[in-house]
């Protein structure tokens, strides 16, 4: 195994790590906020995938480009989805209506 690959799977499975100690101690009143931020970084990804993709030539890297535009994708998607829904449970819930119809002789 290359030395430099070695280097480069250290520091990924380090990240890993990290971040789930990070995002396992994260507040539940702070998770949207951090999700808006990283739906901010997830779209760079795209734009970033989208441009790679672009100048794809062989057919290797175009499905490779292909394959990360539809993650980048679901990726933003999904975190908008996820903090709508975290965001519909800060809202008050709505009191019902009456309903009896307005007695118009009144």
């Amino acid at each position: 195994m290359n030395n430099e690959l070695l280097n480069e799977l250290t520091f990924f499975v380090l990240a890993i790590f990290v971040g789930i100690e990070v995002i396992s101690k994260v507040p539940t009143i702070l998770h949207t906020p951090l999700m808006s931020g990283t739906n901010a970084i997830h779209g760079i990804i795209l734009v970033g995938a989208l441009v790679i993709a672009a100048g794809a030539t062989s057919p290797v890297e175009i499905a490779l480009g292909l394959i990360a535009v539809t993650l980048a994708t679901t990726n933003v998607v999904g975190g908008f989805v996820v903090t709508d829904r975290m965001l519909e449970m800060f809202k008050g819930r709505q009191p019902a209506r009456p309903s009896t119809p307005v007695d118009a002789k009144k």
